[in-house]
């Protein structure tokens, strides 16, 4: 431990990297970030077309959305984490990069529920790598104090992956739609397959330009830069337990509701307001855009604020994020009109992307180095292990609880009443966390860790 108190006091010592090469290296993960959530949004907007072709109840694709997709994502997630602490980060993204554009093709030549469920898992597992490096990398090309803006700016991927990426993909899928079915070694090509399809060539754009993103220098390695044993990172997350545990267990709370309300929108807005899939990607995602980018500015502004009062700012802001998010998610699919429910929605969105920032900043921070990869890792399979429990719950309350397909927004508003319960557990977090920074900060007072 006193090697990696001492790494952290020597951090400041080292000279960080031009600005031009660390916002190029910024740009290129937005973009694959961006690639990332475009495809959760376009397969979302094949939902309802899936499970008509092959057959499926809610439940079944609630499993395709939620664990399926992401099985293979949390038992490949540590060692990929790992790989972010042990290799060049920039050929780690890249080969995610490249896999999840290979698998979305592969995708779009499945003949069954079962062929198309494990390409969806695989492309979990092409993900799983890239968070952990991204975070990594980025926390070594900008500075402690200048970091809350580009890890905000970061967001922009997530916001417009899943906004612009959703009005794009209501494009491709009319386009789609018109194209007639064709037959490729005996396997009929058509609507949402060609979609999966068209996903495949970004990916590869985004596998070049990785490559072309110079790798940072590891800043305050330990044990003469050799990889931390996996015993290591347990061990900090024992001694920082009472800062790690809240942090965890919000997240996965929080993200039932988040990746549910993604995965069934579509669904729930033909279902209950006769809105075709293209006709919400043409009106929802503006909407969900303007929350999204407010959120991205109010992140920084609320750290800012809170900065000049507290010491423990980045966990309080999640805090008061999440309580915000609670009661919009809620009532977003009680709603009476389409209208209402997407403003709902909007300002649920805004308070998660606001809570992004401090969330990623917390674990970047207090975290030494060679393991950040490793505990954003584990941090993540939080959010996706639980989170993921969220699409498939809201399709098999839709089908057992509820029994109508329409009773969708019923299971939604359920399942965000997780949110308040995330919001007190985070509290939890709030005085643990400021003796943590006081500690760092003994250690190595100037830059401020805020």
């Amino acid at each position: 431990m006193a090697d990696m108190e001492a790494a952290r006091a020597a951090e400041s010592a080292q000279p960080w990297p031009k600005a031009a090469t660390a916002h190029f290296a910024l740009a290129v993960i937005i973009f694959a970030t961006f690639l990332n959530f475009f495809d959760a949004a376009a397969f979302g907007l094949l939902v309802d077309l899936i499970r008509k072709d092959f057959g499926l109840s809610n439940t079944a694709m609630g499993l395709l959305g939620g664990p399926v997709n992401v099985i293979f994502y949390v038992v490949v997630m540590f060692p990929l984490s790992r790989f972010a602490d042990v290799y060049p980060r920039k050929y780690v993204l890249a080969v995610g990069a490249l896999l999840i554009a290979l698998l979305n093709a592969a995708g779009g030549f499945t003949m069954s529920f079962m062929a198309l469920a494990l390409t969806r898992m695989f492309v979990g597992a092409g993900g799983g790598a890239h968070a952990p490096a991204s975070y990594s990398m980025l926390s070594d090309f900008f500075a402690p104090e200048k970091r809350k803006w580009p890890f905000a700016i970061l967001q922009l991927g997530f916001i417009g992956g899943s906004t612009i990426g959703a009005m794009i993909a209501g494009r491709m899928l009319g386009v789609a739609m018109g194209l007639p079915e064709t037959h490729v070694a005996g396997i009929a090509l058509h609507s949402w397959k060609y979609v999966l399809l068209m996903l495949a060539l970004p990916g590869v754009v985004a596998f070049g330009l990785f490559l072309m993103v110079p790798e940072p220098q590891r800043r305050g390695v330990i044990a003469d830069g050799k990889p931390l044993p996996l015993t290591a990172v347990f061990t900090e997350l024992s001694d920082r337990s009472s800062v790690y545990a809240p942090l965890f267990i919000a997240l996965g709370l929080s993200t039932a509701s988040a990746l549910a309300t993604p995965f069934w929108i579509v669904p729930l807005f033909s279902r209950n307001y006769g809105w075709s899939p293209q006709e919400f990607a043409a009106r929802g995602p503006l909407i969900m855009l303007t929350g999204s980018l407010l959120g991205l500015v109010a992140g920084p502004l609320l750290i800012k604020w809170l900065s000049t009062r507290y010491r423990d700012v980045n966990v309080r802001a999640v805090t008061i994020c999440f309580a915000i998010a609670a009661p919009f998610a809620i009532i977003a699919p009680m709603m009476p009109n389409p209208w209402l429910a997407l403003a709902c929605f909007a300002v649920s969105g805004m308070m998660g992307i606001a809570s992004a920032t401090p969330q990623n900043l917390t674990i970047q921070e207090i975290t030494p180095n060679q393991m950040r990869g490793q505990m954003t890792g584990l941090y993540l399979m939080m959010f996706i292990a639980v989170g993921s429990l969220g699409p498939f719950l809201a399709g098999f309350l839709t089908d057992h609880l509820f029994g109508h397909d329409t009773d969708l927004w019923k299971a939604l508003s359920l399942i965000a009443a997780l949110f308040p319960i995330a919001a007190f557990v985070m509290s939890r977090g709030i005085k643990p966390y400021a003796a943590e920074v006081a500690r760092l900060e003994s250690l190595n007072p100037s830059p401020t860790l805020h």
